[in-house]
């Protein structure tokens, strides 16, 4: 029985239309204009398809176009423009310009489709891209092909076809593979994270270093799908996300694991939408408290800030600084913001002071519902206690003879939920092992942030990423998981100390602009 191709309408929902994947020609027929056929019968064919060939060459033209301009600076498309109009006006002045600007340019759409002539006219891949295919299925070879196969086509063997291996692929403009489809023999043991790690990092290696991939693991059907993934935004500010009370942008992710857009603002100025990781908390809430862990200089700090801000729009925040380098420090006497407390005593004083709120929201919530009444507005009044790196607090505070400072984040951590209390901590890896119990365990919200190895991140979100590594990693970038839902890739909106000197003065600029004004004495509450 002839081997099929696999079905063009079980392709991945996440390929675009302008690159969904071809399918592969049927192993069991050679391509028309092939030596498979005679030349009465290839002729009737190519004449068929010259209509459609000619008509993608003036696409093709017309992409390479816009991908020029778009790669063309702001500062120079308006000289670019003034120089394109005097060209068409001299065409138009010069006798016979018109006749010869219209050969220029049908010489120019020719030639920009000469590549890829073989490919328009059969509609399958080009000689390189083939090339490229072979050499992908020979190196699969010794890694999916069992000795002593004892079937008379095993589906990986040297000299064989790779048509029947790859049900799906797709390429980019530059011949770089973007997408790929392909079938595993029974024996790879798709459920060993071994197995599944090495046959990953040999199809990253051969598919092109220097960009993400995501695998889609198929168990039912044998089958493993490769998606290039474009790299995340890193350009975008802090700033009033379109989010509802309750909700917190963590970051920004891919658009196929979101639900929806929110609209942003870039450093330059231009407005676009992007898929937010939004971290929903309140009594309904099923992640109410937050954990970052991450190297230094990976943005946990950064991310804390980011929340700070957003939380300062709905509630008040109370900030618990254990680096004590003073990161905060503009945050210090905001409307809305209690305390920032960067000392042992500090931090004390203020954490049991979370405690006797959170046990005095709940006795009245419970004093509200038992009589029937409305729970009072300053129970509803959402409380955000952000404690920054607890483990450097909590090591001092044995060294001194005092209470750890996580002891007291266990009524909060336990009990806060139903009354609008939320805790986010942020830590580093090396002190990871230095966080409660209590921590650990109530901190379904999870975020990594930094360099990290797949068993790191497994280790923090409960599952490892279904993406490569970046190979470059920039400052915010990590992985995200909520609960039990999927892990995400996650970019940090840049939100920067507006004091650091360092920082670009776009990010300063637009935190400055979020900033509450100063707290009035009059509305200054006691931390008592």
């Amino acid at each position: 029985m002839a081997w099929r191709p696999y079905p063009r309408t079980l392709t991945p929902l996440h390929a675009s239309p302008a690159s969904s994947p071809r399918p592969a020609p049927s192993a069991a027929a050679p391509p028309a204009g092939g030596r498979g056929g005679t030349g009465a019968g290839r002729a009737p064919d190519a004449l068929r398809r010259l209509p459609a060939a000619a008509a993608r060459v003036p696409g093709r033209a017309a992409s390479a176009v816009r991908r020029w301009w778009e790669r063309t600076p702001r500062e120079r498309r308006g000289p670019v423009l003034i120089a394109v109009a005097a060209c068409l006006l001299t065409l138009w002045l010069t006798p016979y310009g018109t006749l010869i600007g219209a050969v220029a340019l049908a010489g120019a759409v020719a030639w920009q489709g000469r590549a890829r002539s073989a490919e328009a006219a059969d509609g399958g891949p080009g000689e390189a891209e083939r090339a490229r295919l072979q050499t992908l299925y020979e190196a699969l070879v010794p890694h999916l092909s069992l000795a002593g196969d004892p079937r008379p086509r095993p589906l990986y063997a040297h000299d064989g076809d790779w048509r029947r291996a790859f049900t799906a692929f797709a390429f980019t403009e530059e011949g770089r593979l973007s997408h790929l489809r392909l079938r595993y023999p029974p024996h790879l043991g798709d459920g060993d994270p071994e197995s599944r790690a090495r046959l990953q990092r040999l199809l990253c290696d051969k598919a092109g270093q220097g960009r993400e991939y995501r695998f889609a693991w198929h168990e039912e059907t044998g089958e493993l799908s490769l998606t290039a993934l474009p790299p995340l935004p890193a350009g975008v500010c802090a700033q009033r996300f379109a989010t509802a009370p309750g909700e917190t942008v963590l970051g920004f992710t891919d658009l196929h694991t979101a639900r929806r857009t929110v609209p942003v603002t870039g450093d330059d100025g231009e407005r676009r939408d992007l898929p937010p990781v939004v971290w929903r908390t309140g009594p309904r809430s099923a992640e109410p408290h937050l954990l970052v862990l991450g190297r230094p200089g990976a943005g946990a700090t950064t991310l804390l800030r980011s929340v700070a801000l957003q939380a300062l729009g709905h509630g008040e925040v109370l900030i618990v600084d254990g680096g004590g380098a003073g990161e905060y420090a503009f945050l210090a006497g905001r409307g809305g913001v209690l305390a920032v407390e960067p000392t042992l005593a500090g931090a004390l004083s203020s954490l049991e002071w979370v405690t006797r709120e959170t046990e005095r929201r709940l006795l009245a919530a419970n004093r509200a519902r038992q009589t029937g009444r409305d729970v009072p507005e300053d129970v509803c009044r959402p409380l955000w206690v952000l404690v920054d790196r607890p483990s450097a607090l909590s090591r001092l505070a044995r060294s001194e003879g005092q209470r750890d400072p996580q002891d007291l984040l266990q009524v909060p951590l336990r009990y806060g939920r139903a009354v609008r209390v939320t805790v986010a901590v942020a830590d580093r890896f090396e002190g990871a092992a230095g966080l409660a119990a209590a921590v650990r365990s109530h901190t379904r919200a999870r975020v990594v942030l930094g360099p990290a190895t797949p068993d790191q991140v497994r280790a923090v979100l409960g599952e490892a990423p279904a993406t490569t590594p970046p190979p470059r990693v920039p400052p915010g970038r990590g992985y995200a998981r909520l609960g039990t839902g999927p892990v995400h890739r996650l970019q940090v909106p840049a939100t920067p100390d507006p004091y650091d000197e360092e920082a670009s003065e776009p990010q300063r600029r637009a935190v400055m602009e979020l900033l509450t004004g100063p707290m009035a004495s009059a509305g200054r509450r006691t931390l008592r």
